[in-house]
């Protein structure tokens, strides 16, 4: 055989052997395990709730955020593969059937016990024996906020139908996304969003036409939503809870209609993926997110109620007045609506769309 030949042969074995000995393990799909990802809300991702992992592991997570769970889910479908996600209760079905998601051994979760009783009991995050697809990490509320002095009659007899009064038809604002404004919406009307009827659903949509010629801003932006209410602007908005406290803290004639069916509660918490770039890494930033640290921050900075009630003791009266909840959180939950999956999502969110845009 001629000598350049042999050289030449050579020279590619060594390059398919170093090829081999370089690359991922063949079907793995990640890279060698470094700092693990996490993929959330802003705000939930700040250095309070990071703190535990990196005690321990000297690193910090690698960080993306999203504006909402179906850019996120979209994403994920796509190909990104984070580590740990932070949906909240409604979405976190979907992402599971999809097969994204595995099981989190609460046996490794030191904080798992802090969780609140009627939080780690929501149906179906349980996945086995000391097994959940969902760890709460957080939660708050759904309802109106206005501004009493702009509405005193509202102030005197609350109710959601200010969304619909005629007297402030473009001085309203309601929340963009659909697990808020449809079950909020359909409620008003008598029907249970999450169990429709294709009739109760038609009724729904003509509801939903009907807030959107009476609105001035549909966003879940918050600061927008304190902007206007702070201004006059808007006399009343559908918000979160910390849409209220923000205004109630700076001294602003506002209040927080508490519905006495019961106002939305919404859940959001921490999931793993099926494919974790090292598992006990992932599961021990799940951990650290639901710590005291976390928890701390987000009813003191955040102005959301943690998953973690250990700490709530310490939390001065003047913040859970300024909340506008009393210190029993307990009671709050059990009295609430928990926000569920609602089903067809796709053609709601499709619906939804073409309402706003006036079709």
């Amino acid at each position: 055989m001629n000598r350049l030949w042999i050289i030449a042969g050579a020279v590619l074995v060594a390059a398919a052997a170093a090829f081999l000995l370089l690359r991922p393990s063949a079907g793995s799909g990640r890279a060698q395990p470094g700092p693990v990802a996490l993929f959330q809300w802003e705000d939930y991702m700040n250095p309070p709730f990071l703190a535990e992992y990196e005690r321990r592991y000297h690193e910090t997570p690698k960080i993306t955020i999203f504006a909402d769970e179906d850019e996120a889910f979209a994403k994920m479908r796509a190909g990104f593969t984070p580590d740990v996600m932070g949906p909240c209760y409604y979405e976190f079905p979907r992402w599971q059937e999809a097969g994204i998601l595995q099981p989190v051994d609460t046996t490794k979760l030191a904080n798992w016990s802090k969780i609140s009783p009627t939080l780690r009991a929501l149906p179906g995050i349980a996945a086995g024996p000391n097994t959940v697809w969902f760890v709460p990490h957080y939660w708050g509320n759904t309802s109106v906020t206005f501004r009493t002095d702009l509405a005193p009659e509202y102030a005197r007899h609350p109710s959601w139908n200010i969304l619909f009064d005629p007297k402030y038809r473009g001085r309203v604002a309601v929340l963009d996304g659909v697990d808020d404004v449809v079950p909020f919406i359909a409620r008003m009307i008598g029907v249970d969003a999450y169990h429709m009827s294709d009739a109760q659903w038609s009724r729904v949509q003509d509801k939903l036409r009907e807030l959107v010629k009476q609105t001035r801003m549909i966003t879940s932006d918050d600061t927008a939503l304190v902007q206007g209410l702070a201004s006059g602007e808007i006399v009343a908005a559908m918000s979160w809870r910390v849409v209220y406290s923000t205004l109630h803290r700076e001294g602003r004639p506002v209040a927080y209609m508490n519905s006495p069916g019961g106002i939305f509660t919404y859940v959001c918490g921490l999931v793993m993926h099926k494919n974790p770039s090292d598992a006990a890494k992932a599961t021990a930033l799940i951990d650290s997110m639901i710590g005291d640290e976390g928890a701390d921050y987000t009813i003191m900075k955040i102005g959301d109620e943690p998953a973690n009630e250990s700490t709530l003791s310490k939390v001065p009266n003047a913040t859970f007045e300024n909340l506008g909840i009393p210190r029993d959180v307990e009671t709050v939950l059990k009295s609430g609506i928990f926000q569920q999956r609602l089903k067809n999502k796709e053609e709601i969110v499709s619906a939804w769309t073409e309402i706003r845009a006036g079709l």
